[in-house]
């Protein structure tokens, strides 16, 4: 709930900054505030030793392929369709996250998961707007195939670094993405797709902070954590009760009540509660 509530934090920074930076130089920056903080933490908490001793092959090629390829795979879906479409499908990431986990640990589906798991899509669609996507084709693939590229990077994340502790296992992998939004960023950039934004002000800083440290540093290291003990399936369920945690941000800026939004939070929290049975 902690991971999700940080997380959704970033999205109201996220549609301020977007107005004067490309999308490309936001990600990219994104990630390098997150590697800033998150790197001298596993250090201060493990030494250089755990460093030298990690899997790095393994950890950048998992970050760049999940973290970064998700990231750039739900661009594309908004791109080829609309936000709305993108947000109705990406409410079935918990049926993603439960066929990574069954296909690679067989966990025995049982009545009450099943329930949970239909009750967390349910809610996660009335809380995005509710309706059948408009506009299908290679934008659902491409939303589709970045919600699977994410349960799979945070199982592996969990599952390939035994001996790391959870900020050493968000730390590698996040650098992955980094790396993978670096070239991306690159290649944009030689086509004349992206630039770097203007020098930013104290607002904008303050938005980055918001954006990179608290929507993804402290996100993710929730989230690996809480995956560690819920499993990719569980946990994956509470990422249906972001837009209710937007609102709540967005009320507290003079936004307005949304009660979709808190139907469907009501709805996604049943099934949490069925599915931890």
């Amino acid at each position: 709930m902690a991971s999700m509530a940080v997380w959704a934090a970033g999205f109201p920074a996220a549609d301020i900054l977007l107005r004067d930076w490309d999308i490309a130089a936001l990600v990219a920056t994104r990630f390098a505030l997150a590697i800033s903080v998150l790197l001298p933490l596993w250090i201060l908490r493990d030494g250089l030793g755990a460093l030298q001793q990690a899997n790095w092959s393994r950890g950048l090629l998992v970050g760049a392929l999940a973290f970064g390829g998700g990231a750039w795979l739900i661009l594309v879906a908004q791109w080829l369709t609309d936000p709305v479409t993108v947000a109705i499908i990406a409410a079935s990431s918990p049926i993603c996250a439960t066929l990574i986990e069954w296909a690679y640990d067989r966990r025995p589906l049982t009545t009450a998961f099943g329930l949970g798991l239909l009750a967390s899509v349910i809610g996660g669609i009335v809380a995005t707007g509710g309706g059948a996507p408009a506009n299908l084709g290679l934008g659902a693939l491409a939303a589709v195939g970045s919600c699977i590229l994410f349960a799979w990077g945070s199982y592996m994340t969990v599952r390939d670094f035994p001996t790391l502790s959870v900020f050493g296992r968000t730390t590698i992998t996040l650098t992955g993405g980094l790396i993978a939004a670096a070239l991306l960023f690159g290649v944009a950039a030689s086509f004349g797709y992206a630039s770097l934004p203007a020098p930013p002000d104290q607002q904008t800083i303050g938005l980055l902070m918001i954006y990179g440290i608290g929507g993804m540093a402290l996100s993710q290291l929730l989230w690996i954590a809480s995956v560690e003990r819920l499993g990719v399936a569980i946990a994956s369920f509470h990422t249906n009760i972001a837009p209710f945690y937007v609102m709540l941000i967005l009320l507290a800026l003079g936004g307005i009540w949304s009660w979709p939004q808190a139907i469907g939070a009501v709805i996604v929290a049943l099934g949490v509660i069925l599915a931890q049975r």
